[in-house]
């Protein structure tokens, strides 16, 4: 079932948090914070929504992190209902995809439920004082990649937070597969 989270909350501040990366590096946020903002998103490997734009979201952190801003992937998924989106499966797909951020592994999924991340993709994208500008969708693609020249929303939105420390007022939800939490 297709989930979307809440509007931004305009303000409300990042979340530190230490993660074990698909390179085998540990990160915080200090280590991808970048100088003019940084984006946090939560994504993972079987999700349609997610593997309608995966190249797309590539393509784009490298426009964002050459801007001055930080980027990170975080999965979340329980791994052990989702084998698909188990520690050795994301580090495939990051060197698959060729990611030029970290992708990180939240086993216990505390760093999730501290951003309040609903679904995936889930994008945060804080300005350079941490405080989050961005909770929309990515572009207008769904379980299937939108056009080619679809308005690069996600993009756009993070330029402008490196220039000017604000988001776009105007912000369309993210839509995707829900984070697949743990029970018991």
């Amino acid at each position: 079932m297709a989930v979307s989270p809440p509007v931004c909350d305009f303000g409300a501040p990042w979340h530190d948090f230490t993660l074990p990366g698909t390179d085998g590096r540990t990160y915080g946020l200090a280590d991808v914070r970048g100088p003019r903002g940084t984006l946090v998103m939560f994504i993972c490997n079987h999700c349609p929504y997610v593997q309608s734009i995966i190249d797309r979201i590539v393509r784009d952190a490298g426009r964002i992190q050459a801007a001055g801003i930080g980027v990170a992937a975080i999965s979340s998924n329980d791994a052990d209902a989702y084998p698909e989106d188990g520690f050795a499966e994301m580090k495939a797909k990051a060197d698959r995809h060729g990611f030029t951020f970290p992708y990180l592994y939240d086993e216990t999924q505390a760093v999730a439920r501290a951003y309040g991340a609903e679904c995936t993709p889930d994008f945060f994208g804080y300005n350079a004082r941490g405080e989050l500008q961005y909770r929309g969708r990515f572009d207008q693609s769904g379980r299937s990649k939108g056009p080619d020249d679809a308005r690069p929303e996600l993009l756009e939105a993070m330029l402008l937070i490196a220039d000017t420390g604000r988001g776009p007022d105007k912000q369309v939800p993210s839509m995707g597969c829900s984070i697949k939490w743990k029970h018991g």
